[in-house]
């Protein structure tokens, strides 16, 4: 072997080892990123706008792989998890799933019926109103009274129902009003027998229906002589006059 073959041999060894220190360097690097990641799991993310309060289905996400350290524990990690589940607020696309972003669809207790009205969508419902809520019904009539006004009617208004729970928001719909058509949203309640009575008879002779969301847990039972009032009781000091009350047992 001559001079420069060992000068070739010399080389190409150099350039064996450099190779294998840089591929040692690159694994190196991948075992550490590795041991730093962890393994990956299964998560899913929304794939389309979802409104509060909707049905989910499993088309409405998409799955994707992220590391099991960087996925929180109240990830959603099986879509049959949401069988009978409903968006608790507006989901964005690319937000992750998450167990607090979704919450069981309304049911019937025990002795409930499902009863659905339309409600005026301008004084009634205010865009606030979604399954599961808690609400007070007040209607608003016209009572014979012949101290009243010169007409001899009064005008009063009744808490119809207190602590209603609504299991159903239905769509916008165009319904024929007293002189125009307006705009109503078929709000399905559970409720007992006789407050499901009452909500009828509000429905059918109620001047107007206006719905009260009531705050989150509070479930306060309003007291039988706060349920009616009126306008003459207030001008006499005493808004919760003792007349024939609309709807009351």
């Amino acid at each position: 072997m001559n001079g420069r073959q060992r000068r070739g041999l010399i080389l190409l060894l150099v350039s064996v080892v450099l190779a294998l220190v840089a591929f040692g360097g690159v694994y190196a690097v991948i075992q550490d990123v590795e041991s730093k990641v962890g393994p990956e799991t299964t998560a899913y993310e929304v794939a389309e706008d979802i409104e509060p309060y909707q049905p989910l289905n499993a088309d409405q996400f998409r799955e994707v792989r992220i590391p099991e350290r960087y996925v929180p524990e109240s990830a959603v990690t099986d879509l049959d998890d949401l069988d009978g589940k409903v968006a608790v607020g507006p989901l964005a696309p690319g937000s992750l799933l998450q167990r607090d972003m979704i919450s069981d669809r309304p049911e019937l207790g025990s002795g409930q019926q499902e009863i659905a009205i339309m409600i005026d969508a301008s004084t009634g419902v205010a865009g606030k109103i979604y399954p599961g809520a808690t609400i007070n019904m007040y209607a608003a009539y016209r009572a014979e009274d012949s101290d009243a006004t010169d007409s001899g009617e009064l005008e009063v208004v009744r808490l119809m129902v207190n602590n209603a729970q609504v299991i159903d928001v239905g769509d916008l719909t165009e319904i024929e009003g007293d002189r125009e058509r307006v705009e109503a949203v078929p709000i399905t309640f559970a409720l007992e027998n006789v407050d499901a009575q009452r909500v009828t008879f509000a429905e059918a002779f109620a001047e107007q229906i206006r719905l009260a969301l009531v705050a989150p847990g509070d479930d306060t039972e309003i007291p039988e002589e706060e349920r009616t009032y009126t306008i003459v009781g207030d001008v006499l000091g005493s808004p919760h006059a003792d007349i024939v009350q609309p709807g009351a047992n």
